[in-house]
This record gives structure tokens, C-alpha cells and sequence, in this order.
């Protein structure tokens, strides 16, 4: 395996020179294509991470997940990813298995290897989070969750509540459970949970009843059944898509047919929303371009670029097999 000492002896150049060329100084063009044959023929790989380490602007990112087996963090790593290199970084990736001693352990840990900036997937953000932020001062950018402190790159929760509420109401539900999580999620458990109560306030003549679940699907399967059994509403609305999916399990395990005697609704846009029967109706957020933004926008935080403090992702509605038009039959 070849070193930076190999090919400076090969290439007849310093070691000092071999290493200027590799993170991007200014070499003669006679050298230049001296160590470029050199690393050709050899195959040399240069190790990315000790260059960002001793490079004057390093070029890692350091990436911090809450968990690895989701689909909204995959994606949302692949558009990072992609981006970051078309723009010649290189991200270095942390997973904290929704741990928060871990996350700002993590925090620090990944500034003392001299990353260039970190993009932080957050479920909530706390004063010790801030105070680490404040602390390395390297830039930081926040998706998912949102702080006044914190460049913040958001899904549109509040916008995406409030819509999914309009349209179960057009549906002509009124009998309706709404099924969350914790409110220590920000964005999860209250702006998307706020955006369909307003919804259903503006309409009026409404039951709703309000339940909390985690975001394990497993957890789902075991509650619903419950609901079902005491509230009988006419439709489930899931704050995500993995909970809407242990929703359709229980209402198979109970016999009940979907959508003609329960409707559900999801948040996500899963892949595997539209393959399953019935197929889910959800919201959809573009996850692997909110990655491609957040790589974009990381890279202006460190040339110190003008950017705006929040930055909206997008959404949409994907309109399937598993909500039921109550008002189709009605003139």
C-alpha cells in the first residue's frame, strides 16, 4: 500500500509538494503530471479524511442520524451524500440510535476531528444542544427540527397537517382519531399535530379525539385495535407513514375492511405506501432533495454565503386506495 512518501520519491518531488498537490495548492504543471503518473500507475488512493484533517479548510461533513432504519434518514443521506460530492466534500456519517447523551457526545466528538460543518437530523433540540452549538462555533444546520438559534432546513409540518385535516374534512369525516407521537418532537409530534387540529376547528362539527403512540410500527398494531373498539371512527390520521402502516396490520387482524369501513392516512411518502393494498394515502415529503438543500446549504454556511435562517421543504398529497369518500353518494 502505497504513502504520500512513496509517491514523492517515485514523482522525484518532496513529500511537501506530493501533499500541496493532493489538498489543491498551487504545484508547476511539469510536477503536476509527474504525480499524476505516478499515482496512475500505482493506484494510489488518497486517504480524504487525514487530508481534511490537515488541510487549512477541511472538506468533511459530519452527518449525525438519530437512526439508520428509516426511510426518511436514507434518503435523506443519499440526496446529502450526492450533493456534498458535486461539490467535492466528503460526508462522515454518526449514528445515535435516538440516544441524546450519544447526539451531543456525537456533536463533539465530530468537531474534534475537525469536520467543516455538521447537519444534524434531529428529533428536538435542547439547551445542552445549544450550548454544545455555541461552544465549537462550526457552522451547524438542523433538518427536521427548527430553532430560532440554529440555521434550521424544515419539512413543512404545520402546512402539511393543516392540509391533510382539509382534505379528510372534504372526504366528509367527521368522526375522526388522530394518532401521534411524543410532543418532544417538535415537528412530529406538535406542528404536524397543530396544523390538522386547526384544520378541523375551521371546519367545526367534528369528534376527534387525540391518541400518542412512538414511531415503532409494532406499537401501532398493538393500540389501534383499542381505538377502534372505543371510539369507532371513521378514519385513522397517522402523523407517519410507519404508524398508518401498523394501523392497516391491526385493521387486517380485526377483519375490518379498508377503506370501506376504516379509512387511514399517512405522513412520508414511503416507497412502500403505493405497492401495499390498499395503497396508503399520505403526505408526501421529498426527502432526498431536502438532503440535496441541506448539503447546498452547508456548503454556503462554510464559505460564509448569504442564507436564510429557515429553509421549507416541500410536500405533497398522494391520493390513494385507503380513505373512503363519505359524501359520494350524497347530493
Amino acid at each position: 500500500m502505497k504513502t504520500i512518501a512513496d509517491i514523492a520519491r517515485l514523482s522525484g518531488v518532496a513529500k511537501s509538494t506530493v501533499s500541496r498537490y493532493l489538498n489543491g495548492g498551487s504545484v508547476g504543471e511539469l510536477t503536476k503530471k509527474k504525480i499524476e503518473r505516478v499515482i496512475k500507475e500505482t493506484g494510489y488512493i488518497p486517504n480524504t479524511f487525514a487530508q481534511s484533517l490537515k488541510a487549512k479548510k477541511p472538506n468533511i461533513i459530519g452527518t449525525i442520524v438519530p437512526r439508520l432504519d428509516s426511510y426518511a434518514t436514507s434518503q435523506t443521506l443519499i440526496g446529502i451524500d450526492e450533493q456534498l460530492r458535486e461539490l467535492n466534500y466528503q460526508m462522515l456519517i454518526s449514528n445515535t440510535s435516538q440516544d441524546l447523551d450519544r447526539e451531543i457526545e456525537n456533536i463533539y466528538t465530530m468537531a474534534r476531528q475537525k469536520v467543516a460543518g455538521i447537519i444534524l437530523l434531529a428529533t428536538q433540540i435542547t439547551d445542552t444542544h445549544i450550548e454544545a452549538f455555541q461552544q465549537l462555533q462550526i457552522p451547524i444546520l438542523l433538518v427536521g427540527q427548527q430553532h430560532q438559534a440554529v440555521y434550521s432546513l424544515i419539512h413543512n409540518d404545520f402546512e402539511a397537517g393543516y392540509d391533510i385535516g382539509k382534505y379528510v374534512i372534504a372526504k366528509g369525516h367527521r368522526k375522526i382519531a388522530y394518532l401521534g407521537v411524543t410532543e418532544q418532537d417538535i415537528a412530529v409530534g406538535v406542528n404536524r399535530k397543530k396544523g390538522f387540529t386547526k384544520a378541523i376547528q375551521e371546519a367545526g362539527d367534528c369528534e376527534v379525539k387525540y391518541y400518542e403512540t412512538s414511531f415503532k410500527m409494532a406499537e401501532a398494531i398493538k393500540r389501534v385495535p383499542d381505538i377502534i373498539d372505543k371510539f369507532n371512527p371513521s378514519i385513522l390520521v397517522c402523523a407517519t407513514d410507519n404508524i398508518a402502516l401498523g394501523a392497516l396490520k391491526a385493521a387486517h387482524l380485526k377483519g375490518i375492511n379498508v377503506p370501506d369501513h376504516l379509512s387511514i392516512t399517512g405522513f412520508g411518502g414511503y416507497e412502500v405506501t403505493e405497492i401495499i393494498h390498499p395503497s396508503l394515502t399520505t403526505v408526501q415529503f421529498f426527502y432526498k432533495e431536502a438532503g440535496q438543500v441541506a448539503a447546498q446549504s452547508m456548503v454556503k454556511l462554510i464559505n460564509s454565503e448569504e442564507l436564510s435562517p429557515i429553509i421549507l421543504s416541500k410536500y405533497k398529497i398522494i391520493e390513494r386506495e385507503s380513505v373512503d369518500n363519505l359524501l359520494s353518494g350524497k347530493l
